[in-house]
């Protein structure tokens, strides 16, 4: 989300657990469910890898539950791409194990429009999101109606070396544009952390330029192959001038066309780090290589941060929105229960404890006031912030369509012209009338 990472939800490497046993685990479930179990109902909850934190909540929910029902996961593939595609297989075929659903943003139109999900009950939809923040809440958002709770919440923000900032000159303490970290990392011969790799982390960064930029990248997605796709706009072009600069100047770093998330934190924490757009991750990952000895204590007190840069000074930027929303299968058997058991994991208090153990933040604005959280991350306050302006990336039933055509054409960055914005809109066109394949 990382998008991260992983899957622009974006969070910190996880250990991956093959597709293989994966696949073996569902089937088990599957034979298992309706085998005329006595005691309590199942509920299967498909939940993305991660450190452990959803196995805890599942317990701690079931244990709540007072014996309504138990909760057993059942883990996705570890990239986004291949969980949208499992998801989407077994609820178009009807799978009755699609209790509750660990749902990447990006992904929750595509299975909402034929009606793959069932809808959030009225009282459930406004006691999981009265303090949600305004940038997950439009994530789980499709057609203005709610269609999934958000879970954890993710952006990005602007990491900095503070003797890089000041050796610039740069006033941190109030929003920095994207032309001024070009400039102060250019000025120092430094390198300025992007992610330019040929990725869904290439579509995150255009659509929060554009998005900074006033613009959209699909203006009506309802449409769905109808819709007006608006990427060739004056909003397009400036982001197309922003990362064709980092990209033809080597202002990203030699291995720039193929750098991820890890890869721009690893340079970043080198000498020539100057200023980076990257996960909260980040931190708790520059802490553990510091304790591990293979990052110097100096760095880490040299790293500070703040909101993602802006693309106009005077107009707010909307960073990346990652994370996870919680769905309910329309053909699970026990919705009502699973509605219940949503309620208990997405729960302020526990969006609390999975962010101080699993380092994914919230996306309610109370659970963000956890002691423990603002101990494990001091900056915390930021990402609050950065969560309420950031935006989703194009709504749409259609958006595995739209990244992989982004994907092609704005990578490698030093190859991204003025023309890029207009050359991609025409080519996505075609791919949604069917005239051109991705």
């Amino acid at each position: 989300m990382k998008s991260t990472h992983h899957s622009h939800r974006a969070g910190k490497p996880r250990a991956v657990r093959s597709v293989a046993a994966v696949v073996a685990a569902s089937a088990m479930l599957l034979t298992g469910c309706g085998s005329g179990e006595s005691g309590p109902p199942t509920l299967t909850w498909y939940i993305n890898p991660d450190d452990g934190g959803q196995d805890v909540l599942a317990q701690q929910c079931s244990d709540a539950s007072g014996g309504k029902y138990k909760i057993q996961t059942s883990l996705l593939p570890r990239d986004a791409s291949s969980q949208r595609e499992q998801l989407a297989r077994r609820l178009a075929a009807g799978d009755t194990s699609m209790d509750i659903m660990s749902l990447d943003p990006p992904f929750v139109p595509e299975l909402a429009e034929p009606g793959f999900l069932a809808k959030p009950p009225a009282d459930v939809a406004s006691a999981t999101t009265k303090d949600t923040l305004e940038g997950p809440l439009q994530g789980a958002t499709w057609n203005g109606e709610l269609v999934a709770v958000p879970f954890w919440a993710n952006t990005q923000l602007l990491w900095y070396r503070e003797s890089a900032a000041k050796a610039a000159g740069l006033d941190m303490s109030k929003p920095v544009t994207w032309d001024q970290v070009i400039k102060a990392a250019k000025s120092q011969d430094k390198y300025l952390g992007v992610q330019g790799v040929r990725g869904e982390a290439m579509s995150v960064w255009v659509n929060s330029l554009v998005e900074s930029a006033g613009g959209q990248i699909v203006a009506d997605g309802q449409n769905g192959q109808d819709a007006k796709i608006t990427l060739d706009s004056e909003a397009g072009k400036k982001a197309a001038d922003v990362i064709g600069t980092i990209g033809r100047e080597g202002l990203g770093g030699p291995g720039l066309a193929t750098q991820d998330e890890n890869a721009s934190m690893i340079q970043f924490q080198g000498d020539k780090g100057s200023f980076m757009v990257n996960w909260p991750f980040i931190y708790s990952a520059t802490k553990a290589s510091v304790k591990e000895g293979s990052v110097d204590q100096s760095v880490l007190d040299d790293i500070k941060w703040t909101t993602w840069p802006r693309v106009d000074a005077n107009t707010e930027a909307h960073p990346p929105l990652g994370g996870i929303n919680l769905g309910v299968g329309a053909n699970s058997q026990h919705q009502d229960l699973a509605w219940d058991a949503v309620q208990c994991i997405v729960s302020p208090e526990h969006q609390s404890q999975y962010f101080a153990t699993n380092g994914n933040p919230p996306s309610s604005a109370k659970a963000f006031d956890d002691p423990e959280v603002k101990k494990a991350y001091p900056m915390a306050d930021i990402i609050r912030k950065s969560l309420d302006a950031a935006k989703p990336r194009a709504q749409t039933p259609y958006y595995n369509e739209i990244s992989t055509a982004i994907q092609q054409h704005w990578t490698p960055p030093a190859d991204v012209t003025e023309d890029t914005p207009r050359e991609t809109t025409e080519f996505i066109k075609e791919v949604l009338k069917g005239d051109a394949l991705l």
